[in-house]
C-alpha cells in the first residue's frame, strides 16, 4: 500500500491532506510540531496512520519521521513539504533573524526532509515528492518580499530536482495554491515588528491589522487536497499544480505580459551575443 508523508499537518491544508489520503485508502506518516494536535486524525485511522513530531528545522526530527515512516510501513512512496509560514514586511523593514527562521522552515526544512525520503525512493525507484509553493512566486506582491523568495528557491530546486531524478523512477510536482481559506493568513502569519511611513501605501495594507483577506478567501482547502491526491495517484504527473480560479487568472495574465515584455526586448537582449553567434 502506498504511504505518504506529509508536513505541517495540524492545521489548513496539510490536515485535510492527511484526512483526503487516508479516506481514499493509503497509509500516512501524519506529522506536525506537535504530535497531540493531529492524535484525532491517527486515531479514526488506527491502522493506517501514524503520527510523528516533526519540525522540519530540526534534522534529528526529519531522520526520526522517515526511520518512523520505515519501521512502520517500509517506507514513504509520496512526500508532501507543506509546513511552513506566512511572513509580511517590507524588504527594509525586515529583521534578518525573521528571514532566516523563514527560509529555515520554508525553503531549509523542505530541503531536509527531501533529502532523508530520497535514499528508500533510489533504492526502490520510484516516489513522488510534492513541493507546495504559492502563486506568490508569480505575483510580487509588496510585503511578501521575503516569503515569495523562499517559494522561488524551492521552485528552481524542484525544478532541478526534478531532472536529476527523473531516470531514477522518482517523480516531483509543485503546487502552487491560490487564496485558501486556512490560518495561512491568521495564526500562522508572521510580520515584522517595525514599520516604516514610508511603505504604509505598498506594503502597509498587507500588514495583519490592515489585512481583512482571512476568512473571505475563494479556495476551499477541502476540495485542493481531493485535488493533490487525485494528481498524484492519476497517470500523469503534471510539473506545476495549480489551485484555484485566482491562481489560473494570475499566473495566466503574468505569463503573458512575460512573452509580451521577452518580444518588446529581444532585439537588445539578442544584440549582447558575439557576432558570429548571431
Amino acid at each position: 500500500m502506498t504511504t505518504w508523508m506529509i508536513t505541517g499537518c495540524s492545521s489548513g491544508l496539510g490536515r485535510d491532506l492527511a484526512h483526503a489520503v487516508l479516506q481514499a485508502g493509503f497509509n500516512a506518516v501524519v506529522t506536525a510540531r506537535d504530535p497531540q494536535s493531529v492524535q484525532d486524525i491517527v486515531a479514526a485511522y488506527p491502522d493506517t496512520a501514524v503520527a510523528a513530531a516533526l519540525d522540519v528545522t530540526n534534522r534529528a526530527e526529519v531522520d526520526a519521521a522517515v526511520m518512523l515512516a520505515q519501521a512502520r510501513f517500509g517506507g514513504v512512496d509520496v512526500l508532501v513539504n507543506n509546513a511552513g509560514h506566512g511572513y509580511r514586511a517590507a524588504v527594509e523593514e525586515a529583521d534578518e533573524h525573521e528571514v532566516e527562521a523563514l527560509f529555515a522552515s520554508n525553503f531549509f526544512g523542505a530541503v531536509a526532509v527531501i533529502k532523508a525520503v530520497l535514499p528508500g525512493m533510489r533504492a526502490r525507484r520510484t516516489g513522488t515528492i510534492v513541493n507546495v509553493s504559492s502563486i506568490a512566486v508569480w505575483l510580487g506582491m509588496p510585503g511578501s518580499a521575503y516569503y515569495s523568495a523562499t517559494k522561488f528557491a524551492l521552485e528552481g530546486l524542484s525544478d532541478a530536482l526534478r531532472k536529476e531524478v527523473e531516470p531514477l523512477g522518482i517523480k516531483v510536482m509543485v503546487v502552487e495554491p491560490g487564496a485558501f481559506r486556512t490560518d495561512f493568513a491568521g495564526r500562522s502569519l508572521q510580520q515584522a515588528k517595525a514599520s516604516i511611513p514610508d511603505y504604509a501605501a505598498t506594503a502597509g495594507p498587507r500588514r495583519k491589522e490592515n489585512d481583512r483577506t482571512h476568512g473571505t478567501q475563494p479556495g476551499d482547502p477541502v476540495r485542493a487536497a481531493a485535488a493533490i491526491v487525485k494528481a498524484v495517484t492519476g497517470e500523469r504527473l503534471p510539473s506545476r499544480l495549480l489551485l484555484g480560479r485566482d491562481a489560473i487568472k494570475t499566473v495566466t495574465a503574468e505569463l503573458g505580459a512575460r512573452l509580451r515584455e521577452i518580444e518588446d526586448w529581444k532585439e537588445l537582449s539578442a544584440s549582447t551575443d558575439f557576432p558570429d553567434e548571431r
